[in-house]
């Protein structure tokens, strides 16, 4: 995977972990469904390329 991909997926699992845990804090719900869809889009991203990666094996 290369560095740049990987470093995206870490950043949008940590930016939207961040923000699913203060949206629960302050009960905004919405926010809060933002937050985890951003983080799980995060961890697709980083399966896509560990993916990738085991096909250039």
């Amino acid at each position: 995977m290369s560095a740049g991909e990987k470093a995206k997926a870490k950043a949008e699992q940590v930016v939207g972990k961040a923000v699913r845990k203060a949206a629960h804090a302050v009960h905004k719900e919405t926010l809060a469904a933002k937050g985890a869809a951003l983080e799980a889009r995060g961890r697709m991203r980083g399966e896509k390329e560990r993916t990738k990666d085991s096909f250039k094996r």
